[in-house]
């Protein structure tokens, strides 16, 4: 499943951006590589869903636009690559998009994942039943 597209990363992070990231072959870098950028969507997709898949059936129905932030965060850094500063926004983004899939891994955070939620128990009487008391106060008067 693919939670972000090229136009994503272009309206999120700016066109200049993207082609100084991908663009391999024109100096000055002039145009988008779609295939880079495939790459990097493809491995933030499989990031997300090696998070999700533990507390969601994948693929999911609808894509929260959450998912579409993370995925264009993640993708970014892997953009970046090894030029990505440890101080700078982009692994600021990394790293809180991954500490927001782990608290989902582990149910800390829930996504609308478009499925049906489940019913809610509730309404009727509770019944019980129990034999008749062996030990009462007047069987035990006297010791």
């Amino acid at each position: 499943m693919t939670y972000a597209v090229s136009q994503d990363l272009v309206d999120r992070f700016g066109s200049t951006e993207l082609e100084q990231l991908t663009d391999r072959t024109n100096v000055p870098p002039s145009t988008i590589d779609a295939v880079v950028v495939g790459r990097a969507l493809a491995d933030a997709d499989g990031m997300i869903d090696g998070y999700i898949g533990k507390q969601y059936s994948l693929p999911l129905t609808v894509v929260p636009p959450i998912l579409v932030k993370i995925a264009a965060d993640l993708a970014r850094y892997f953009l970046h690559g090894e030029a990505a500063d440890k101080d700078s926004i982009v692994t600021r983004n990394y790293n809180n998009a991954i500490a927001w899939l782990i608290n989902v891994s582990k149910g800390l955070v829930a996504i609308d994942d478009g499925g049906a939620l489940p019913e809610q128990a509730g309404g009727g009487a509770i019944k019980t039943s129990a034999p008749n008391r062996v030990f009462t106060r007047d069987s035990l008067k006297g010791f």
